[in-house]
């Protein structure tokens, strides 16, 4: 069951502001409640581009108690623009994959304000899809709103 992501929502700050804190992966990964002890695994070969992270993300999705240890990495960055990745898990106990593609673009959105476009997909496959999609939709909208709230509260921030 693979869906499509494509949120976007307005910071009070600019992009020059936003970027740095867009690379900061451990700011990132509080943004959402279920990613747990976020670990770099490898550095780029020249910044964060190419950087592979570790992680754990664990979630309640109907009766399931969803586990994955995430291995993501930074699949490519355009300075001040652009930044994507890629994440990939599985929970073995409950025989379930998870698989993330996602980007997040930025853009003015006027005076001392940017724009954040997020755009990409995740497919959950094995025993949690069995809960047919409308399920996994509803809880997977609930929580790309909660990273999105977090987002904007956490660019916006003053240094």
């Amino acid at each position: 069951m693979k869906q499509v992501v494509d949120r976007d929502f307005v910071v009070g700050a600019a992009r020059a502001d936003v970027w740095p804190r867009l690379l900061d992966v451990q700011a990132v990964a509080s943004w959402l409640p279920i990613m747990h002890s976020v670990t770099e695994a490898s550095s780029g070969p020249s910044g964060i581009d190419g950087s592979s992270f570790r992680a754990a993300f664990e979630d309640k999705v109907g009766p399931f108690s969803l586990r994955a240890d995430l291995h993501i990495e930074v699949a490519g960055v355009s300075e001040l623009e652009e930044v994507a990745i890629r994440a990939r898990g599985e929970d073995r106990q409950i025989r379930s994959r998870i698989m993330i593609d996602a980007a997040a673009r930025l853009s003015d959105a006027g005076p001392g304000q940017t724009r954040v476009r997020l755009t990409g997909s995740y497919e959950i496959t094995g025993r949690v899809a069995t809960l047919g999609a409308g399920v996994i939709r509803s809880r997977a909208n609930k929580l790309i709103d909660t990273f999105c709230t977090n987002a904007a509260a956490a660019l916006a921030a003053a240094d």
